[in-house]
């Protein structure tokens, strides 16, 4: 029996802002092929259980790290001991991502993706590094891993843009890489190579993308990048999705700048064509030349707020970025938190604790923050997973959240208030109450259909790790 891909919702929010009474209808690919307002209801078409809105991209995750979130909340260098940073963190990761298999990582990664679609995260771009086996060798298939992680995604709902890491060197001058990083090496050719396996184990469809990232401008050279940029432009349609950490720390900005003469960003944008197809993920430590000149570009900055703030990472200089017409998106990153409203929420809570300020990234055109930053993250987030999604618009793919019209922060609020209070009231459960990924409703009254399976093997997972 043909399935009815439809749906009525009284309220939807559409790239106008709120409208009543909207039909939305979709394919079997999961993609949208008409929304319309002010209709009639449908004898025939499902009614949504409150407000309906898009779902929101996460552009940037690290699937295994989700798995040890919370476990390096102390100090472990002694009372006052600055040298607890990121870089201390990072050893700890790299002792973590040592013990991950390919079926503790595949368990992992489906229920950080149930966890993800239960928040209204409806795709992920994932910044996939870890490629080999613990001691550095490949597996007989190179694609091992890569390969868990879009099944895991496949078998959630959640569409999904993979990124393959590049990563060769410990440092800027190719420093050779530490014993800890021998899972994640590759060179650009054997990374291609590795792309190639997976794109054809698992093809690209609706929900599915490709494209590649150079880890970061400390662990690629530059003619390492140009190789890897040349061989996805020939392997893939032109546009596809390169992403890449920069200028998270200082100390990366120093040693940039002591070994190239330049900051990382001014340096990345003088020698390379970042465009569209770009996403800059946190640029934290940007001044105010590659501020405008990043927002010209027309990249994304991929901004991951919670872990930036777990960190310590820094404070993005949000407000000049955005009144240059800067481009971003929001990502969960190493998973500490999972939640798209509270990466919005810091995002112009930081900005409010450093100008002592209130609705600081307000605009003219948005007297609301929320809505602002909705919108500007949805589309940011779209444009880094590659595809069309984002929006309640024919040829998006069918992704939406519905609200619980109930909640208490939404009761009795009118519309215009809806995105305000689910962006910055905290108060007991979410106020989403159903996900629609690719026009599967794959959350319903809050929870996930594939939950409780995912959940137990996600815990037999982390206790495989942690023994």
């Amino acid at each position: 029996m043909t399935e009815n891909h439809t749906l009525f919702a009284e309220h939807a929010y559409l790239p106008e802002g709120w409208r009543r009474n909207v039909l939305l209808e979709w394919d079997d690919a999961g993609v949208i092929v008409a929304v319309t307002p002010d209709s009639a209801p449908r004898p025939d078409a499902a009614r949504a259980a409150g407000p309906v809105m898009p779902g929101m991209p996460n552009l940037h995750s690290h699937a295994f790290q989700r798995a040890m979130a919370g476990l390096a909340e102390y100090r472990a260098n002694g009372a006052g001991n600055p040298a607890d940073n990121f870089w201390s963190w990072r050893d700890l990761m790299y002792r973590f991502a040592a013990r991950i298999t390919p079926e503790g990582l595949g368990a992992i990664a489906r229920w950080l993706y149930v966890e993800m679609l239960k928040a209204g995260y409806t795709s992920v771009c994932e910044f996939h590094y870890v490629h080999h086996t613990a001691d550095g060798s490949r597996y007989a298939n190179a694609a091992e891993l890569a390969e868990r992680v879009v099944d895991a995604a496949a078998s959630t709902g959640i569409g999904m843009t993979m990124l393959p890491v590049l990563y060769q060197y410990s440092g800027f001058g190719a420093r050779a890489p530490r014993d800890d990083q021998r899972r994640f090496i590759n060179t650009p050719d054997s990374l291609l190579d590795l792309l190639l396996t997976l794109r054809r184990a698992r093809p690209e469809h609706a929900a599915l993308r490709y494209g590649v990232a150079p880890h970061s401008l400390r662990a690629v050279s530059e003619d390492s990048l140009r190789a890897l940029l040349a061989g996805l432009d020939a392997s893939l349609p032109q546009g596809a999705p390169v992403h890449i950490h920069i200028a998270e720390q200082t100390g990366e900005v120093y040693d940039c700048l002591a070994t190239t003469g330049a900051r990382p960003v001014q340096w990345l944008l003088d020698r390379f064509d970042v465009d569209t197809r770009w996403c800059l993920v946190h640029a934290t430590h940007v001044d105010a030349a590659e501020t405008v000149s990043l927002a010209r570009s027309g990249a994304v900055t991929g901004l991951c707020l919670t872990t930036e703030a777990n960190l310590g990472d820094g404070i993005f200089p949000a407000h000049a970025y955005l009144e240059a017409q800067g481009r971003f998106g929001v990502g969960s990153d190493s998973h500490i938190g999972v939640d798209w409203r509270a990466e919005l929420r810091l995002l112009e809570y930081g900005q409010r604790l450093v100008r002592r300020q209130r609705n600081v990234l307000a605009s003219d055109a948005h007297s609301h923050v929320a809505d602002r930053l909705f919108d500007a993250a949805c589309s940011g987030g779209a444009q880094a997973t590659g595809r069309a999604a984002g929006a309640l618009a024919a040829g998006c793919r069918a992704d939406w959240l519905v609200l619980d019209p109930e909640h208490p922060s939404l009761a009795e609020h009118a519309p215009g208030k809806w995105l305000s209070g689910v962006v910055f009231c905290e108060h007991g459960e979410t106020p989403i109450r159903d996900v629609y990924a690719g026009g599967r409703h794959v959350v319903q009254a809050r929870r996930h259909v594939d939950e409780a399976p995912a959940y137990a093997a996600y815990r037999a997972a982390v206790a495989d790790l942690l023994e």
